[in-house]
């Protein structure tokens, strides 16, 4: 029998997954609320910048030229990115958001940032299939190894995204200045991986550890991953980055061990979150 009000953390979240289930929904068709084309939105928007960077970034700026198929090179960067900015940046104002619920009802409080995170999934789908469709028309061909690199991409992200939610979605419950760091990194996080430029261009310019630490930045795996397995199938003239699955099973790793760190603040600040809200 469990205790009333007892808290096992994550497995209390995925235990009640009927709960989470209803606050994705709802926050979901909160977001198409009033929309006379609702869902079709979403595929709008990655079409539109799609023709924006193969006119703007692509023809006017000469990257065509220089990265084959580089308007999907982009998009698939940014999708990865987008996924990860959306999840880290809601996650930490999930609490903050729901404070009134928060102090009303019990529930496991960690289910907010998981929320956020799985609400951030759904909003990247439509993207992520606007991208394969644009592949196909390009020639793009699955393998296992393709769709193994997407989807241990979008692992990465979600589980790093989750984590970090966790851990700066608590203390932003008593230090509001969390959420400015968290929109400082989210700023950055598109430039310190290679979306919008290549790999190639980091290796020649900085050391050999430097190197090593970029590329230990899970975000940059998770990107890379995602070119390996939507943009590489269309065979461009580029290498994969190095050891790719070496990397990309390191960043899997850190974001698990982003996750446990981020649960057990999470429950050290538990306590305080319906006073300081």
């Amino acid at each position: 029998m469990t205790t009333p009000g007892a808290n096992r953390g994550l497995l209390e979240v995925f235990r009640q997954r009927h709960l989470l289930s209803l606050i994705v929904r709802k926050e979901v068709q909160i977001r198409y609320r009033g929309s006379i084309f609702g869902w079709l939105w979403s595929y709008v928007k990655p079409l539109v910048q799609f023709v924006v960077f193969f006119v703007a970034i692509g023809v006017f700026l000469g990257l065509n030229d220089r990265v084959d198929y580089f308007p999907i090179y982009l998009l698939s960067g940014i999708t990865v990115v987008t996924f990860f900015n959306e999840a880290f940046s809601n996650g930490t104002r999930s609490l903050v958001d729901n404070a009134a619920l928060i102090k009303k009802i019990y529930l496991p409080r960690e289910m907010f940032p998981i929320a956020s995170m799985m609400i951030a999934a759904v909003n990247t789908v439509p993207q992520i299939i606007v991208v394969i469709a644009i592949s196909l028309f390009f020639g793009w061909a699955p393998t296992f190894a393709s769709l193994g690199a997407i989807l241990l991409a979008l692992v990465i992200i979600a589980v790093l995204a989750s984590g970090l939610g966790l851990f700066f979605g608590s203390i932003n419950v008593t230090f509001r200045d969390a959420q400015s760091f968290v929109e400082i990194i989210v700023m950055v996080a598109i430039w310190a991986s290679p979306v919008m430029y290549e790999w190639t261009q980091v290796a020649n310019v900085v050391p050999d550890w430097l190197f090593v630490l970029y590329r230990l930045n899970p975000i940059t795996a998770a990107v890379e991953l995602f070119h390996y397995g939507v943009w590489f199938p269309l065979g461009p003239d580029a290498s994969p980055l190095p050891d790719l699955w070496m990397y990309g099973l390191i960043a899997l790793v850190t974001s698990l061990i982003a996750l446990v760190i981020g649960q057990l603040v999470f429950r050290r600040l538990e306590g305080r979150f319906a006073q300081d809200l």
